[in-house]
């Protein structure tokens, strides 16, 4: 397993942007499917985001497409989401997230189950 270290929470504003990032440790870290999760009080964590190893294959749930971007530097251990004209719905506390599995299995699943390494989450709170 890797270990994550979020960070780049916030409070901002509707319509403005907020930058987060992952950083983790381990050598293995490019063997690994990154995801981006989220939760809010009383709601289940839901999969926001997620980019295989390579970071050529992305995934994106419907109501943050063409506003959040992930990106990933293996050779930084590091994995970026860059979430752009925020909505007040976007607060949540945001988690990353990696897997072993393959990325086909984790975006048909979009389950937290398939991720076993999680970092410790960071605020996200988006003000109307």
């Amino acid at each position: 397993q890797v270990q994550l270290v979020e960070s780049g929470g916030g409070l901002v504003q509707a319509g403005g942007s907020l930058s987060l990032s992952c950083v983790a440790s381990g050598r293995t870290f490019r063997n690994y499917a990154v995801g981006w999760f989220r939760q809010s009080p009383g709601k289940e964590r839901e999969i926001v985001v997620a980019i295989d190893w390579s970071g050529i294959r992305t995934y994106y749930i419907d109501s943050v497409k063409g506003r959040f971007t992930i990106s990933r530097d293996n050779a930084k251990n590091t994995v970026n989401l860059q979430m752009n004209s925020l909505k007040p719905e976007d607060t949540a506390v945001y988690y990353c997230a990696a897997s072993p599995l393959t990325f086909d299995y984790i975006v048909a699943q979009t389950s937290s189950r398939a991720f076993g390494s999680w970092g410790q989450g960071t605020q996200v709170t988006v003000s109307s």
